[in-house]
């Protein structure tokens, strides 16, 4: 969707200079642009980036986008973010740097 303005990711509540960095870099311009890819889509284009998850980051993320507190997020509704946040992280999940990396995810030694 195209915007008449653009208005900075930082002006979004609790998203601040950082954060607007890696919306830039993951081509994500401006908080309308953020708005209408909302959370979880959003999340994967920082995340295709190669930057670190970090679940707080991505609820914090969702809080922000529905205009509530940074810290609003609790109980049933915290395990479900959890789980929507697991499924963008194993959805990114950089390919092992090494062949030896590669075989122990194969054989199921390490954790996904």
């Amino acid at each position: 969707m195209l915007h008449s303005m653009s208005t900075p990711v930082s002006t979004i509540r609790n998203l601040g200079p950082a954060f607007e960095a890696s919306c830039t870099a993951a081509g994500i311009k401006d908080a309308e642009t953020l708005r209408d890819l909302g959370p979880d889509a959003a999340y994967a284009k920082i995340l295709a980036t190669g930057a670190k998850p970090h679940f707080i980051g991505y609820y914090v993320l969702v809080m922000a986008l529905q205009g509530r507190p940074w810290n609003d997020c609790k109980g049933a509704e915290k395990a479900a973010l959890r789980k929507r946040f697991d499924a963008l992280k194993t959805a990114h999940r950089p390919a092992p740097e090494h062949t030896l990396d590669q075989l122990l995810d194969d054989i199921g030694v390490r954790k996904p």
